[in-house]
């Protein structure tokens, strides 16, 4: 099942080409940001309903509306750090995460706006991102999974060099976190584990990864960031990238991250400084990142890292 807000906050089930309004299940006075976390938590209550609304012919072309957000305003957005082995492997690295503040969240076809900043680039993360079920605290790794509601997919972008540490400088600009372009529910992606990732900038192919690639798993996200902060319906975790294929964005660009049975989420960027960076993926940064896995196996040392645009970067990238 895929849930989505539409239209400026209708609830709706997607159901092929097709996006069902399902306002009749939740209370409409409340906030656009909550309708969709109180669903979650009442899924069992509603879930007959939903699966008819899906079976129904009711509903309007999706092509006729516009997708919002599905979490516009997560009460948590917690953002995995790294978490990919870069295809090459090494030690398996404690979990970290940050948190990027809700008020950078956009749907599909929003745009970035990239901020009169010094920033070194701007870059762009694809990530397969969980939505919690049900409140967690202090979960087993070992049960964790059944804690996850169902998946999105955000795109991470990142002010390169405007900070020592990943955080609220280079990652939570308002417009800096694209979400969705709905939910699907855990139980229609199935396992997780092997899904491929890909993002395009103007039809061509950066990002091109699967979360076999991942460090540590959803299970232990979950479980690490439960022993810290209690979970609610609704919450977000996004699981980290993948840095081979990383390039920077753009004034005119347009952007597609597309998951393995989650679908595509769609958006474009804007500068009013009107900055320009090469558009070639970033090849230094990609060795740099393997460089650093391979350190952790102690086998080869890191190299300084130098981005492509020939600015030195204050910060490693996340």
């Amino acid at each position: 099942m895929r849930l989505a807000l539409f239209n400026g906050g209708k609830p709706g089930v997607v159901t092929g080409d097709r996006v069902v309004d399902v306002s009749h299940l939740v209370d409409t006075a409340q906030p656009a940001r909550d309708l969709l976390p109180s669903l979650i938590g009442s899924f069992a209550d509603h879930r007959q309903a939903l699966e008819a609304a899906a079976r129904s012919d009711n509903g309007v072309p999706l092509a006729s509306v516009t997708l919002d957000a599905p979490l516009p305003r997560p009460t948590k957005l917690l953002c995995a750090l790294g978490n990919y082995l870069e295809g090459v492997g090494g030690e398996i690295k404690p979990v970290g995460m940050f948190l990027k503040a809700s008020t950078s969240v956009i749907g599909h076809g929003g745009v970035v706006r990239l901020p009169d900043v010094p920033a070194s680039v701007f870059q762009h993360e694809a990530e397969l991102a969980v939505v919690i079920g049900r409140r967690a605290h202090q979960v087993l790794e070992s049960e964790a999974m059944d804690y996850v509601f169902g998946y999105t997919a955000l795109i991470d972008v990142s002010a390169r060099g405007v900070s020592q540490a990943a955080g609220l400088a280079d990652k939570s600009f308002d417009t800096f976190g694209p979400l969705g372009p709905w939910i699907v529910t855990a139980d229609e992606v199935g396992d997780a584990s092997d899904l491929a990732i890909r993002l395009w900038v103007n039809d061509h192919l950066r990002q091109d990864y699967r979360t076999s690639d991942m460090e540590n798993p959803i299970a232990r996200l979950i479980w690490w960031a439960s022993s810290i902060t209690t979970l609610e319906p609704g919450d977000v975790i996004s699981c980290g990238t993948n840095h081979q294929g990383l390039g920077p964005l753009q004034d005119g660009d347009h952007v597609r991250l597309t998951i393995d049975k989650i679908g595509s989420l769609e958006v474009t960027v804007q500068d009013p400084v009107g900055r320009t960076w090469p558009s070639e993926i970033d090849t230094d940064l990609a060795a740099h990142m393997r460089a650093q896995r391979l350190s952790s196996a102690h086998l080869t040392p890191p190299a300084p890292y130098r981005p492509n645009a020939g600015i030195e970067l204050h910060a490693a990238a996340e």
